[in-house]
């Protein structure tokens, strides 16, 4: 099998994902991803006939995300009506999915170039999963009742023993690092501005990170999802920390601890990996700046749903061949504090190895577009820092897991 390298990897800044508020929210999000793409071909200066395809990750797939938003977006970013684009739906973990189906093309000899990454403005959501992840099937309730995320992060938090604090300080910690990154310049070269349509800057820079966040601040939140989890919905067995407890019969009341304040943040956003074969790339002077050494996917239990990262990284250092000691730095997405918690405790990894410039409580989580911005901000910080290979870990709904391993060239 041959390699599947990594030419270079952008996105945009994230956004607010507020309507009225957020800085990118009143662009359509193909019109964002069309500059996204573009700005990656400017970067790089490949030819766009040479896409094969662009594969994006998308976690709405409705409204103004509908219809195929990679081929929408390759047709309003100008390119070649020969290059295809396809849209796939992994929960959250569609954008690293996306970055990883682009390498099994490479990697399986039949693709040259492929890009992948996502797109996903939270600002235009309508309310989505009212139905519940089981999608009205009744049949498929009764054999995983499945909950909103939020409990399920609280729930992990109860379990594991993680308290508010806890998941207070990473989230303190988060906030530190993003705002050190970014007064420092690290993300810059990732960073493809977004304009408006009469050629204005939009917007340049990441808005939701919020300096000065300290413990104090955070103490005074309120948990965001106590309420919810006490809510017993329409044609529901129980109520959803009901059914809870039900599948976890040794906890008997769930510690909610999590807020707006250690919770991945609502952004708008695009990214883009641009994945060649060594042959291309040679063929036309591209530099590569990293290989994918490894991917992988993996399942855990349902309602819990958010404890898949550990299993999928595992499973990955399994097929490359590695242990965690052979990885020199984690980006696993910050979800819910909890969840990445559980992954530094389930696999023993300290946190001077784990997203030392912040994460989704900082930065914001557009669904679909985080995978491919989570693997850019790995590859820029393997350079800066003169490090060798990174693990990317997302868990996604549904209970599942994706990584990736990569390695500098």
């Amino acid at each position: 099998m041959r390699e599947a390298w990594i030419i270079d990897a952008v996105r945009s800044p994230r956004g607010r994902g507020k309507p009225g508020v957020g800085s990118l929210s009143h662009i359509h999000p193909q019109r964002c991803m069309a500059q996204v793409l573009n700005g990656l071909r400017e970067k790089v200066g490949f030819d766009p006939a040479d896409i094969e395809d662009v594969v994006a990750g998308c976690g709405a797939g409705s409204g103004d995300h509908a219809h195929d938003i990679a081929r929408m977006s390759v047709l309003d970013a100008g390119w070649p009506i020969s290059v295809t684009g396809v849209t796939l739906h992994r929960f959250c973990g569609s954008g690293q999915q996306a970055v990883n189906f682009a390498a099994t093309g490479v990697m399986s000899g039949q693709q040259e170039a492929v890009i992948g990454g996502g797109v996903e403005f939270m600002s235009r959501y309508s309310p989505l999963h009212a139905n519940g992840f089981h999608a009205n099937n009744e049949h498929l309730l009764k054999l995983h009742p499945q909950i909103p995320q939020g409990i399920s992060a609280d729930l992990i938090a109860t379990i594991e023993g993680f308290s508010r604090e806890d998941c207070d300080r990473y989230a303190v910690e988060s906030q530190n690092r993003a705002i050190n990154s970014i007064e420092k310049g690290y993300f810059k070269r990732a960073l493809v501005p977004i304009y408006n349509e009469d050629g204005t800057l939009a917007l340049d820079r990441d808005e939701y990170p919020r300096p000065g966040t300290d413990l104090a601040a955070l103490a005074g939140l309120k948990p965001s999802f106590q309420g919810m989890g006490a809510h017993h919905a329409e044609d529901y067995p129980a109520s959803f920390e009901g059914m809870a407890m039900q599948k976890y019969p040794g906890v008997k009341a769930i510690n909610y601890v999590h807020h707006a304040g250690n919770s991945s943040g609502v952004v708008d956003g695009a990214s883009a990996v641009l994945v060649t074969s060594p042959e291309y790339a040679k063929a036309h002077g591209l530099k590569p700046r990293a290989r994918i050494r490894a991917i992988a996917t993996a399942g855990t239990e349902p309602l819990i749903m958010l404890t898949a990262p550990g299993p999928a990284a595992e499973r990955v250092l399994q097929k490359a061949g590695m242990s965690k000691h052979d990885i020199d730095l984690f980006e696993i997405n910050e979800a819910f504090a909890a969840v990445v918690l559980k992954f530094m405790k389930d696999l023993d990894v300290p946190h001077d190895r784990v997203n030392i410039d912040g994460g989704a409580i900082a930065l914001g989580h557009p669904i679909g577009a985080t995978g491919g911005m989570l693997i850019g901000t790995a590859l820029d910080t393997l350079e800066r820092t003169g490090k060798g290979t990174a693990l990317i870990a997302m868990c996604t709904g549904g209970g599942m897991g994706t990584a990736t391993i990569i390695e500098r060239i």
